[in-house]
């Protein structure tokens, strides 16, 4: 229940934002790369980023607790630090998650040795320089725009090629290289498929680079969940036959479930597009680098 609660949740939170977005998301995104609402929107995880430039405020403050796209804000850096007219930011916000309750058994220590969860708030152009504040217009927005919102100087995130989606191997045989798991998502959301975002605890400090592939599988038999499971079932079912031994979950094939490619990353997590998916995909799958 708590999974398609959170799964819903993801959905309506992402119509909103992709909305949002859509007004003010450049023309000409290829159907060979994830576009540019992907890219900018999916939020990471990384360590503490720098929190001297804030949104303060903005136009029509007394009616407002929120500003979108078109909407005029206010950030505290003016012509004693250098801004000018035409420069474009970033805006981020420290996330948490609402519910505060595992998904599964190692999750919190997990994200917590991860970083700190960003959600990508939007995009800024600077139209008008004071002394010591700005006036910037918000020209892409992922949600809402709120006062104490973290403004970073902009950076292109580079949009990686996607593989053919026919050449996915559902029997593919171990790669060797890193093993992790699918920690979290976009919204905290615990459910994933096709297009889903998700964050893997690997990151640049562990060689992993934006375009790389992840496998995503699963064993039968683990119980990390906090879903009810019938202890055994990868082996026996009441009612419905037995196996004539007790399989493990490592005697048992993996299931290979999907794959995603890298978007972005931070030293200990990347944030990753699920490009293809047959089966639900849960927080608590693990990934291998292919």
């Amino acid at each position: 229940m708590r999974a398609k609660l959170a799964g819903l949740s993801f959905v309506l939170f992402f119509g909103v934002a992709f909305t949002a977005a859509q007004e003010a998301a450049p023309v000409g995104s290829s159907t060979n790369s994830p576009d540019y609402t992907a890219i900018n929107c999916a939020g990471f995880i990384t360590d503490k980023v720098p929190d001297e430039i804030r949104v303060v405020s903005g136009e029509q403050s007394n009616p407002k607790v929120t500003w979108s796209h078109g909407d005029y804000v206010y950030i505290n850096r003016g012509r004693d630090k250098g801004v000018q007219v035409g420069d474009r930011f970033s805006i981020v916000r420290p996330d948490k998650d609402p519910m505060d309750v595992p998904w599964f058994k190692w999750q919190h220590k997990l994200i917590k040795a991860m970083g700190q969860p960003y959600v990508d708030v939007g995009q800024l152009r600077v139209v008008n320089v004071q002394p010591n504040t700005s006036v910037a217009e918000v020209g892409f927005s992922c949600g809402w725009v709120q006062r104490g919102d973290i403004v970073r100087p902009f950076v292109e995130r580079p949009s990686p090629p996607f593989k053919d989606a026919a050449a996915f191997d559902h029997f593919a045989p171990v790669s060797g290289k890193r093993v992790a798991m699918v920690v979290a998502g976009s919204d905290y959301s615990q459910l994933f498929g096709k297009n889903s975002i998700a964050y893997v605890n690997l990151g640049s400090n562990q060689s992993v680079r934006v375009g790389d592939y992840f496998r995503i599988f699963r064993y039968q038999g683990t119980r990390a969940e906090t879903a009810p499971q019938t202890k055994g079932y990868q082996y026996t079912m009441y009612g419905f036959g037995t196996a004539p031994a007790k399989y493990e979950w490592k005697d048992l094939p993996r299931e290979i479930i999907g794959e995603g490619v890298v978007i972005n990353q931070g030293p200990n997590a990347s944030t990753v597009l699920i490009t293809y998916s047959n089966l639900e995909i849960y927080a608590g799958d693990y990934v291998e680098l292919e």
